[in-house]
Parts: structure tokens; C-alpha cells; sequence
């Protein structure tokens, strides 16, 4: 099968195309990353060089190079990772998600569809685009009840709503021209190769350098987690099972609140590598909290699971294991970019937080 990945070289993007090369040994898989700040070609250094790896460096927003990339490697598949992802960096500034999460799906949607009417009758039949995208594009829970595909969307920040801008995008591409689109929607991710700007990577490296651990609010937010290996699993069942059309939810059912978290992991870090000055706990530090802070997501993946047999393979408590494990035996990775790209400062601050200690 020869996959064509958008955003390979993120977190997702780069677990799901180790997968695909070191481990199923698709027939061709080609990366296509613009590289921004959080793309790292790094995470698919065991890649380089196997065969039927490829990489090129291209805005999935430019019309014109994903139609020639379409026609030139002539995919299988499309599995569309690619997009900005942090939604302090969008409370920032939101043109870069616009750009790439709606304008860039559009072209890549474009492109697809162009490849694909060309295509003949079983290969048309065959081909699928797969489009990746979050729970938060259904906006925030109570206390109770489970995100489902039904779920009236309800975006809360720029990035959630233009990530739901894309959602809807690929349905339409369905619906009105028959491109065999499918959905994924998938609560929060964790695992090695996670840019440290992200929770849990964050407060590991933090903790690590013995630095506060900022926790939004009183930590009372609750997330659904979920192991990245067992979401590439989910992503590659999806492909190979899933009806065109549909959407399938993808969750850990590991619901924590975050300062459960962060408690976790301080904990687990005292007994891996303890601290001389005494428990990491002490370096818990609440801050304002940022605008439009969903309260809680749950995701319920009982679709996944009865149409297709997807189940996660880890818990949270084993899967932050392996994850802080991994940071523990792999700064050569997480090192630099720390010092050049993203050294741990508060992100997603309007001006009057600004001021707030």
C-alpha cells in the first residue's frame, strides 16, 4: 500500500509513520511536513533510508505542489496529520491555524479529489482519505456524559474551531463529489516524541530541571488521555475498516484531572530519578487560567470498538510509565529543542493576563 502522510513529522504524524515503516513495511510511505516549530525530522531518523521511505518539505496549503505530489506518487491513501495544534499558541495568534488546518485542508482535499476522479473504477474504489482530527471540536463537557460522533460540534478556542472548519470540509468533500473520505476525532495523546509545549512533556522536562510546574487554574480540567501508540493502532484499523463517510471517535478512557497528572508524574519521577531536594511535588505552581479552558472531555469510542475490535492496549498508569521512561533515555532529542525552539515559557496569554502572577 503506498500512504501519503501529511504531518509526518509530529508527535502523531511521526509515531504513525514509524509504524507504517519499521513495523507493517507498507510498500511507500512519503512524508509531506512543512517543518514548522513543532515538525521535527528527527523523530523519523530510524526511517531514513529504509525502503519505500520518502520526505519532502511542502505547505499542504499550496495548490499546486500537492496536486503534483498526488499525481507523482500516486497514493493508496491519505492520511492528513498536518496541522497546528497548541491552543495557547492560537489564542495568540490564530492565522496560522486558519492557514493550515482550513485553507491547507482545502487544498489537499482539492488535490485528492483531482488524483482520484482519474483513478480507474477498483483503484477509485479502493482509495481513501483519512483526515485526523480532536475531540475538542465538540467544545466542553459537564460532569457527566461521553463525547459521541454525534455530538453537536461546539468549538471553544481558534484551533478547535478551525479544526472543526476542516471536519467539515472533508464531510462535504464526501457528500458532494463522493471522495472516499473518513474522520477520526481523538481525545488528548501522550507518548515519546511529544514537543515539549504540551502537558505532560512539559512538566516531565521541568521537573526533570527542577523548574515550577504551571498547572492552569486549580487543575481542576479533566481530560480523556491516550496512549499514541494505541492511537496510531486506531488510525490504521480506521483506514482498513472504516466505512467512507463515517466518523469513529478515538479515546483512552483514561479520564485525570490535570493536576492529577502532574501529580502523577511527579511521583513517578521521584522514584525513577529522585530529586535531592526532596519531592517534585513542591514545584507545583497554579497559574491564571487561559481563555476558554474547556472543562472537561470524554470521549466515548463503543463505535470503534463494536464496528471494528479497536481496543487501547495501555492504561494511563502504564503508558505515562513508558513515556517518562523514554524522556528519561532520550535527550538527545528533547534537549535541543528545548534550548533552541521552546524552552518552557507560558504561552496564550492575552495582555491583561500578562500582568497576573
Amino acid at each position: 500500500m503506498r500512504i501519503l502522510v501529511t504531518g509526518g513529522a509530529g508527535f502523531i504524524g511521526s509515531a504513525l509513520v514509524r509504524r507504517l515503516v519499521l513495523q507493517e513495511r507498507a510498500e511507500a510511505v512519503l512524508v509531506v511536513d512543512k517543518l514548522t516549530y513543532a515538525g521535527e525530522r528527527r523523530s523519523l531518523r530510524d526511517c531514513e533510508g529504509r525502503p519505500g521511505f520518502a520526505f519532502l518539505q511542502a505547505d499542504i496549503a499550496e495548490a499546486g505542489p500537492m496536486r503534483q505530489v498526488m499525481a507523482e506518487f500516486r497514493p493508496d491513501a491519505v492520511m492528513h496529520l498536518a496541522a497546528e495544534s497548541h491552543v495557547d499558541r492560537s489564542i495568540a495568534g490564530a492565522a496560522p491555524f486558519i492557514h493550515t488546518n482550513v485553507v491547507g485542508t482545502f487544498a489537499l482535499l482539492e488535490a485528492a479529489r483531482a488524483y482520484w476522479t482519474g483513478l480507474a473504477s477498483a483503484a477509485r474504489q479502493d482509495f481513501r482519505f483519512l483526515h485526523i482530527s480532536t475531540d475538542e471540536v465538540f467544545g466542553s463537557l459537564g460532569p457527566e456524559g461521553y463525547f459521541t460522533e454525534t455530538t453537536p460540534y461546539a468549538p471553544r478556542s481558534p484551533y478547535s474551531a478551525s479544526k472543526a472548519g476542516s471536519d467539515h470540509l472533508v464531510a462535504a468533500w464526501h457528500e458532494t463529489y463522493g471522495l472516499p473520505t473518513l474522520v477520526t476525532n481523538c481525545s488528548n495523546n501522550y507518548g515519546p516524541y511529544h514537543f515539549p509545549e504540551k502537558l505532560i512533556p512539559l512538566v516531565i522536562l521541568n521537573a526533570l530541571e527542577g523548574k515550577n510546574l504551571p498547572v492552569y487554574g486549580q487543575g481542576e480540567n479533566i481530560r480523556d488521555w491516550l496512549f499514541v501508540e494505541d492511537h496510531v493502532t486506531a488510525l490504521l484499523t480506521v483506514l482498513r475498516g472504516g466505512r467512507p463517510g463515517q466518523t469513529y471517535n478515538v479515546g483512552g478512557r483514561a479520564e485525570r484531572r490535570n493536576i492529577e497528572v502532574v501529580q502523577d508524574i511527579c511521583d513517578s519521577l521521584d522514584r525513577l530519578r529522585p530529586d535531592p531536594a526532596g519531592p517534585r511535588r513542591r514545584l507545583i505552581h497554579f497559574v491564571a487560567d487561559r481563555p476558554g479552558h474547556d472543562q472537561r472531555y470524554a470521549i466515548d469510542a463503543s463505535k470503534l470498538q463494536a464496528e471494528l475490535g479497536w481496543q487501547p492496549a495501555e492504561s494511563f498508569a502504564t503508558g505515562l510509565e513508558k513515556t517518562i521512561a523514554w524522556y528519561l533515555d532520550n535527550a538527545w532529542w528533547w534537549q535541543p529543542l528545548r534550548n533552541r525552539v521552546y524552552g518552557g515559557e507560558r504561552l496564550g496569554l492575552l495582555p491583561a493576563q500578562e500582568k497576573t502572577p
